[in-house]
């Protein structure tokens, strides 16, 4: 007797949409470690540098772009070569840069991270070390400078 066999559809986009809120709270992303000048160095710094890191780490988990980073530029770099186009307005699952801001008393900084719908997105906290859930606008504290959307996420 033949087994029959169960067709399988995976759904990518909601599978992405479910790491991305899962990411919440994870300790994964708060190292990168590199060699500088000879020297071991974390150049993450325990996870206060990590947006990029982990942003990019869930989009080439779902081949969204074609490598990891460590900077929000090269992020962005990537993410216009892997076919992401600036959008309007955030849609679920879009990915969000902000303008960069002075963190830490003197550095600028941009920051990166994914819209989740309704008003909110969840991005590496600096302060936390870890991704968290905030107002997509950091509550209008903070501008953001461009959205962008991949078209292909929609059709997976």
């Amino acid at each position: 007797m033949k087994r029959k066999k169960n067709k399988i559809n995976l759904q990518i986009f909601q599978t992405y949409q479910s790491a991305i809120l899962n990411s919440i709270g994870s300790k994964q992303y708060r190292s990168l470690v590199a060699i500088v000048s000879g020297k071991k160095v974390d150049i993450l710094k325990g996870g206060r540098l990590s947006c990029a890191y982990y942003v990019s780490s869930i989009l080439y988990l779902f081949k969204q772009l074609k490598g990891v980073h460590a900077t929000v530029d090269s992020t962005v770099r990537d993410l216009m070569r892997s076919g992401w186009n600036k959008v309007e307005k955030p849609v679920l699952g879009s990915v969000i840069v902000w303008k960069a801001d002075r963190e830490f008393g003197k550095d600028m900084h941009k920051h990166i991270g994914f819209y989740i719908g309704g008003g909110k997105a969840v991005s590496n906290s600096s302060k936390l070390r870890y991704p968290t859930k905030h107002s997509w606008n950091y509550g209008g504290k903070r501008k953001v400078e461009i959205v962008l959307w991949n078209r292909k996420l929609s059709q997976s």
